[in-house]
């Protein structure tokens, strides 16, 4: 009797179980659902997207793709590449396919987003010292994957802060600064200045070119080469107050120039989100990192126009072979969607107007469609951790001083509820590592 009793207590938790996940299923279907206004949001959209190409992008057009999320642009016929891909020696076309649900979405949750790596965020990853922190030290792999977390933290003290430097929107207009010759054909100098934040990237020096590229220097984004040489750019900076964000790994001898020089800048190390199908390189990182930090980017010194011959550094000499037109498409992209703003001699106004941008409601709309599209966690939802695909307290030690930030910075963590959010890479439903207040 009492086996049979116990059989039908399981059958009746099974029941009951298998009810509640039916329950829960169907609700999560229901919310995500593609609902005609999602389907005329991302409508709207990509017809707004492509009268915004063909009014600002110098020649560049966009056309409808396969459906509501794909577009292709196109440069004029009479555009000649250069760039080789690396592989095949194939020159690249004139004609690059993107996903506006995929930018959207992704864009949307950068603004976010923590783009500097800490302490904290490997301590709340699933095996985050063993399985994530060794890759980002120069031999890693001779540290034995981090099991000895002492040497390690050793290893990353100096670059790692234990919670996040900077916030969302704790800048209002910020300016990235790219290298290219374009920058002395316009002295762009005093209105670089006017920003709240300056962010330039590698080596390129300052002094000899302030009517061209300006003084302020706030952040500057290296990649591994220079990385290898931070003795030398520190030099660039004469306040030497500039905040260095390395992109990739951090390399032994950049820890012993840190400890001997000595470097006395700040030294961060980036974390960055996968933006798939997106341009790469260090502008692009650049970018990613002024829209987690700032409410607006505007980019100089970038070769994004339609008919530029040949790509040149405004500090060295020319340099062929490296105009990659996707990169240029995808920036032009990103302006249509209203996340950037494009200057350059061609498009020299400061007060010029991006026509057919977007409204931030517009936006939203199309934020929420594409999320459901993709099938990303928390999709459709008005609550920002609903993006949390993994939820952690945490207690922070030397928190930034909510009371100093700008208005604008201190709303959004009341929205966000004082919590920092970290990109999981490689997520395949694109959610987030959140970090809970622990009050």
């Amino acid at each position: 009797m009492r086996l049979l009793q116990l059989g039908f207590l399981v059958a009746l938790a099974s029941g009951f179980a298998a009810i509640l996940i039916y329950i829960t299923g169907v609700s999560t279907l229901y919310y995500n659902r593609i609902s005609d206004e999602d389907y005329e949001a991302l409508e709207s959209l990509q017809s707004g997207f492509q009268k915004c190409v063909s009014a600002n992008g110098l020649g560049l057009q966009a056309v409808s793709g396969k459906d509501s999320c794909h577009v292709t642009i196109k440069f004029p016929s009479d555009t000649v590449p250069k760039w080789r891909d690396p592989k095949t020696g194939e020159l690249e076309g004139l004609s690059f396919d993107f996903n506006l649900c995929e930018a959207v979405a992704t864009w949307e949750r950068v603004r976010n987003s923590t783009t500097i790596l800490t302490k904290e965020y490997i301590d709340a990853l699933p095996n985050g010292w063993e399985e994530y922190a060794w890759r980002r030290i120069n031999k890693g792999v001779h540290l034995n994957h981090c099991q000895n977390k002492t040497l390690c933290m050793e290893k990353l003290s100096l670059v790692l802060p234990e919670t996040p430097p900077y916030l969302p929107q704790q800048f209002g207009r910020c300016a990235v600064i790219g290298n290219s010759g374009d920058l002395l054909k316009t002295r762009f100098g005093k209105e670089i200045d006017g920003y709240d934040a300056v962010i330039r990237e590698n080596g390129a020096p300052i002094q000899n070119y302030t009517d061209y590229v300006g003084k302020k220097s706030t952040f500057r984004l290296l990649n591994r080469g220079s990385a290898k040489a931070l003795d030398k750019v520190v030099e660039l900076d004469e306040t030497r107050k500039e905040v260095l964000i390395v992109k990739t790994t951090i390399h032994d001898n950049m820890s012993k120039m840190i400890r001997e020089i000595p470097i006395k800048n700040p030294v961060y190390l980036m974390l960055g989100a996968s933006f798939g199908s997106a341009a790469k390189g260090t502008g692009l990182k650049a970018l990613e990192f002024a829209l987690s930090i700032c409410d607006s980017v505007d980019m100089y010194g970038f070769t994004v126009d339609p008919g530029y011959k040949e790509w040149t550094r405004y500090f060295s000499e020319s340099r062929q072979g490296h105009t990659p037109l996707h990169g240029r498409a995808y920036y032009q992209m990103m302006e249509c969607l209203g996340l950037i703003k494009i200057h350059s001699p061609m498009r020299a106004d400061p007060n010029r107007v991006v026509k057919w941008v977007p409204s931030r409601r517009a936006i939203r709309a199309a934020q929420v469609a594409s999320e459901k599209l993709l099938r990303m966690v928390g999709a459709g939802s008005e609550d920002p951790l609903s993006a949390c695909l993994l939820i952690k307290k945490h207690v922070k030690q030397k928190p930034i001083l909510i009371s100093s930030l700008r208005k604008a910075a201190i709303n959004h963590q009341k929205f966000v509820k004082g919590t920092n959010m970290y990109p999981l890479q490689h997520s395949p439903v694109h959610g987030q590592l959140c970090l809970m207040a622990a009050n």
